[in-house]
């Protein structure tokens, strides 16, 4: 967990080093009204994002949240959680479709919804259901929704100002070109490559909250290896959705425990972690998991580097050095 905190507080240094070299180099080139123009119009889009965001979700998972008389199960472990976690008992809710997964999303932490998929219901125990419950509780605990859309904020600061800059230099008049607009182009390049590089540190945020949400569960009081063999059948089930039905939630994938497009990949990684077949993984299996060196392909490296969530058998090895909360 001080690994974590350590990497988070480095992350957290960089990220802002950015974010003031970008204002100051910006703000000389093309002057600071500009500049606060793009920074109010990226802070509307947030707010937007951050008002219709849970509607968004909503619709496109199609949740539909539940009572307690309908599903008192989810309710008593959710309601034990949250209290665990010290916040306010979210909604809860069951999204109809039939990729096994389940999400937590909000404005804060009294709008907190807790939602799990109709095809996780038909996947796990009870114990592998509560730590994974355990994990997004920990995501509202830890406010991890409202601290990727904070942090998102620079991204899409800078490709408004790349777009912007970089659509005027290519398509103005020759002799305005001849002119000056080459500093402009310039600037809209050197955004650019920024928004890439700010883009790719919001994507390690993301992943370094995920270890902390796992952790969470486990503090929560579930055994590592539940929510190890939780993620494992995950995998699992996730491979079996056709690509067409997964494409349709591409777009909100990142709410979800896992990434459901790497199943296929990592059915084969973690294969080897399942040394009975039994389709779990065990409290023994994780002990053998702990103590052995795993490597990584270039590939691995880099569809880690672009994704949301870490890579399955680093995360499965980094549970297997947890002690339950």
């Amino acid at each position: 967990m001080f690994g974590l905190r350590v990497k988070m507080t480095i992350l957290l240094i960089i990220f802002f080093g950015i974010l003031y070299a970008v204002v100051s180099v910006i703000g000389y080139l093309i002057g600071i009204h500009n500049f606060i123009f793009y920074l109010f119009l990226a802070l509307f889009f947030i707010f937007l994002q951050y008002l219709i965001g849970p509607k968004i979700v909503e619709l496109t998972m199609n949740v539909r949240y539940v009572s307690e008389s309908e599903e008192p199960y989810l309710h008593e472990i959710v309601e034990e959680l949250a209290k665990r976690a010290n916040i306010p008992k979210p909604k809860v809710g069951i999204a109809e479709i039939n990729i096994p997964n389940a999400f937590a999303f909000g404005r804060s932490l009294k709008d907190g919804r807790v939602c799990v998929t109709r095809g996780i219901l038909r996947l796990l125990d009870k114990n592998e259901l509560k730590a994974v419950l355990g994990h997004e509780i920990s995501h509202l605990k830890n406010r991890d929704v409202i601290f990727i859309t904070f942090l998102s904020v620079l991204p899409l600061l800078l490709y408004l100002i790349a777009r912007n800059l970089l659509f005027m230099g290519m398509y103005a008049r020759r002799d305005e070109r001849e002119r000056g607009n080459l500093p402009l182009v310039l600037v809209g390049l050197f955004a650019f490559i920024m928004y890439f590089i700010t883009n790719l540190l919001v994507l390690y945020a993301s992943r370094i909250r995920e270890y902390f949400a796992d952790t969470g569960s486990v503090k929560l009081g579930s055994r590592p290896s539940h929510l190890a063999s939780a993620l494992y059948k995950l995998v699992y089930g996730n491979a079996r959705i056709s690509r067409e039905e997964l494409r349709n939630y591409e777009g909100v994938k990142a709410f979800f425990l896992n990434d459901p497009s790497r199943a296929l990949k990592e059915i084969r990684d973690l294969r080897e972690i399942d040394l009975d077949l039994s389709g779990k993984i065990e409290e023994d299996e994780l002990i053998y998991l702990r103590n052995k060196k795993i490597k990584l392909s270039f590939a691995d490296k880099l569809f880690e580097l672009l994704s949301t969530h870490p890579n399955m058998l680093k995360r499965i090895k980094y549970l297997s050095k947890l002690e339950r909360g």
